[in-house]
């Protein structure tokens, strides 16, 4: 059988802190899931991801292996076996918290517990991470979300509830439903990262939120009170004359919800009408004549 390279499968240097692992894990794990990636041969990945990251999350497995590695095997070398003794040097036969099933016989000839699962007790599952998206009225609000799982259990669907006011990158954690536990033990949970979708209205620079607001001329010359929309829902909000394309306003509160919550960012958009009758070409004529000494580029 092929020696596995746990550390190169997960991109991370053989000295790495148990931090670096669990994120360098999680990373691609949500690299190559099965919902969410592409890339041809993805499912593999994450199978040899997961392997990974079971054969070093634990201080004794991990131990085992690095003293297996330091012998001089690398990724791809030929591997025969444990040596002689290797059932003996330690708790080395599995803690039960994965499926020996998912895994490659490089694993279970190292961690496999031959004969003895019998003896285990109840052991929890792993949990299990993926991504959602959801809309910005959705996030805001609050809500709820389907969303279809391709698991080792087959294809499943839940709905999920999304709290009011979750920001992107922040996760929502549902008890029970990731990997089944072992001889009795509960399920691990189902943890889903948080992202939001595009909207054609509103952007989200941190807790601020991010809004163009489109004026006509005479509007931004002469000032004019305006309707805007905020996701909390219509304010209005007055233009004071003579503002310029581009100027910033700010309605405060009015952004992302949170202990201090963000304020709304209004960038002033000026749109200019055509000209597309003999009437408002005259008045455009005019207005050129009432304004002969202005340059906008001077």
């Amino acid at each position: 059988m092929e020696f596995k390279d746990y550390y190169d499968t997960l991109g991370v240097k053989s000295d790495a802190t148990d931090a670096e692992i669990k994120s360098a894990y999680r990373r691609l794990a949500r690299k190559y899931h099965p919902d969410v990636s592409k890339e041809v041969g993805a499912e593999d990945k994450f199978k040899a991801v997961n392997e990974a990251y079971e054969a070093l999350r634990e201080p004794s497995r991990r131990k085992a292996y690095d003293q297996l590695r330091a012998g001089g095997y690398r990724g791809g070398d030929t591997f025969r076996g444990p040596p002689p003794g290797w059932q003996g040097q330690g708790d080395f036969g599995g803690d039960g918290s994965f499926d020996q099933e998912s895994f490659s016989d490089f694993f279970e000839s190292l961690f496999g517990n031959r004969g003895g699962a019998g003896r285990m007790g109840p052991r929890p599952g792993r949990d299990l991470h993926a991504q959602i998206s959801v809309d910005m009225d959705t996030a805001y609000h609050g809500g709820r979300e389907r969303i279809s799982l391709r698991d080792g259990s087959g294809e499943r669907t839940l709905e999920v509830k999304i709290p009011a006011g979750i920001a992107p990158g922040q996760q929502i954690r549902l008890a029970g439903q990731g990997h089944p536990g072992l001889h009795g033990g509960k399920a691990g949970d189902l943890i889903l990262e948080v992202g939001l979708r595009d909207d054609p209205r509103f952007r989200l620079d941190g807790r601020n939120v991010l809004v163009d607001l489109p004026l006509a001329p005479w509007e931004a010359a002469l000032g004019a009170t305006v309707t805007v929309p905020t996701l909390g829902g219509d304010v209005e909000l007055r233009i004071p004359p003579g503002s310029d394309g581009g100027r910033k306003m700010r309605l405060r509160g009015r952004g992302w919800p949170g202990k201090t919550p963000g304020d709304q960012i209004v960038t002033l958009a000026i749109h200019t009408p055509k000209a597309e009758t003999d009437e408002q070409r005259e008045l455009y004529g005019a207005l050129a004549k009432a304004y002969a000494g202005y340059d906008p580029r001077a």
